[in-house]
């Protein structure tokens, strides 16, 4: 029996940013990373002094979680972390996908799983230089070729500075036939202070200008919705 690490299950809310923005949504959110980005959101599913916190779940337990959430409609549930892709959510997608239920997983694309070709929409957001990472693209390969039997792959790249924006422009090149999606990096991810929506809004302009500066048409610039609704706010 497959064993998941879940630090939380949560919604019905709406998708906050990438190509499903503003869609229904349920979220799971898998326990574990192999990455330690600098400007993390989601510390409580990254490291291990959290672990304590992660629940060992079945994928029959996460698929009826799933259900009660959802009071058994269909809806898009979504894959995240940490990273997913370290665990087997081959099972879960599996028993929702055969009630007609929709699935998206978002991943780094640091590691390539077959049952990214069962999936609706794949989502790959390569780290930019600010997180501290860096990006293997022979692995990053293999996880687009994991995905070609997904009704859609995208990359989603979050940026912070300059240097972010030029290596977006790279990875871009790299992965040409991926539709792409940009947005501006939230400096504040600590849930007990209140995030400036202007602020938000100005980081958002100038990313857009950015683009707009250099004529580079292709990506659609999204704000995270969520985080102007809710803030840094968990479980919503």
């Amino acid at each position: 029996m497959t064993v998941l690490r879940i630090a939380e299950i949560f919604g019905p809310t709406i998708q906050g940013e990438g190509a499903l923005i503003g869609e229904p949504t349920l979220f799971v959110r898998a326990g574990g990373c192999d990455y330690r980005c600098v400007w993390c959101d989601s510390l409580h599913a990254v490291e291990s002094r959290y672990r304590h916190t992660w629940a060992p779940m079945s994928s029959e337990d996460v698929w009826a979680e799933l259900r009660h959430l959802s009071g058994d409609q269909p809806v898009t549930i979504s894959l995240s972390g940490g990273n997913p892709a370290i665990q087997d959510f081959g099972p879960v997608i599996a028993l929702g996908r055969a009630a007609g239920y929709r699935f998206a997983c978002e991943t780094q694309g640091s590691l390539a799983r077959g049952w990214f070709g069962a999936l609706d929409t794949l989502v790959l957001s390569p780290k930019p230089p600010s997180s501290g990472e860096t990006v293997d693209w022979s692995v990053f390969a293999d996880c687009v070729e994991a995905g070609r039997a997904a009704r859609s792959t995208v990359m989603k790249i979050v940026v912070f500075d300059q240097a972010d924006f030029d290596w977006a422009k790279d990875a871009h090149a790299r992965h040409p036939d991926l539709p792409l999606y940009l947005q501006p990096g939230n400096p504040e991810v600590d849930p007990e202070i209140p995030v400036d929506p202007q602020a938000l809004a100005d980081r958002l302009g100038w990313l857009t200008g950015l683009a707009m500066e250099d004529r580079w048409f292709t990506p659609r610039i999204l704000p995270q919705l969520h985080v102007l609704i809710w803030g840094n706010k968990r479980g919503v």
